[in-house]
């Protein structure tokens, strides 16, 4: 999913995930802001929720560039 496609996810029915690890995340003031704007606006979706959606999506973006994709591969095997 692209970053940009995320609205339109958090605006669908949110789906059960297995999340598996913990990680503690530190955000400057302004973008902890952000992601409580937007937990506003889409209201069925938790800042938890958003911030995982979004990791995700930054991801599949990087995985997308060759580089990245081909190291990720090599490491898989």
């Amino acid at each position: 999913m692209k970053v940009t496609e995320l609205p339109k996810h958090w605006e669908s029915k949110p789906e059960a995930v297995e999340r598996s690890h913990d990680y503690n995340l530190r955000l400057p003031l302004e973008d902890a802001a952000r992601i409580a704007a937007l937990a506003e606006l889409y209201p069925n979706r938790s800042e938890s929720d958003i911030l995982n959606d979004m990791i995700s999506a930054a991801l599949d973006d990087l995985v997308r560039q060759t580089p990245l994709r081909d190291k990720l591969a090599n490491r898989d095997k």
